[in-house]
């Protein structure tokens, strides 16, 4: 795929969202779409600021930039999504945006090492993709996440990505974010 230009890269992501929103979401009762829109819905209820808001929205969009199937990480496949959306973004947002994106499944492999009853609020799918994903993290990945300066908002938008799989929620279209989203593109 040739560069996204910065004045086109929200069309791109809408374009996205439009195209492959409806597909499922590695065994959850939401759709890819809904997902990553509650999961931006539930920052800003939360009082989140704009990056974090937008980072929510993105979080999950390597799953489509890898053109991965499903089905790969019911074979034990890890797509390394978070990473794939991260190098994906990091050439039209800021760091504020990129980093949690690249953390968020650090994040859950770090909560599930230091709160003990964290696991307990993971989804059956995303129980069964954190043995795929490395398990919870051991006391040296502990250390070394820890030192992340992006750690709190990291934790944050993990804890929001696991309140956003209700097939019952209402939230708002991607039309919604899509002023604040262009509000923070680098140019």
């Amino acid at each position: 795929m040739d560069r996204i230009g910065a004045d086109s890269i929200v069309n791109h992501i809408e374009d996205v969202f439009r195209r492959r929103g409806s597909e499922s979401y590695l065994g959850e009762q939401v759709t890819m779409a809904q997902h990553m829109l509650q999961t931006a819905q539930c920052a800003e209820l939360a009082g989140a600021v704009g990056s974090q808001i937008v980072a929510a929205l993105l979080h999950d969009i390597g799953h489509y930039k890898n053109e991965i199937p499903e089905t790969s990480l019911a074979k034990g496949i890890d797509n390394f999504h978070e990473e794939a959306g991260a190098n994906f973004l990091e050439d039209y947002f800021p760091i504020s945006v990129v980093e949690p994106i690249r953390q968020h499944v650090a994040a859950k492999r770090y909560l599930c090492a230091v709160k003990s009853d964290y696991l307990e609020r993971l989804s059956p799918a995303s129980v069964r993709t954190l043995s795929l994903q490395g398990g919870p993290m051991n006391a040296i990945e502990i250390v070394e996440f820890e030192r992340n300066d992006y750690l709190e908002q990291s934790i944050q938008l993990r804890y929001w990505d696991d309140d956003g799989k209700d097939p019952d929620r209402v939230h708002p279209p991607f039309s919604y974010y899509r002023s604040l989203i262009e509000s923070l593109i680098k140019h």
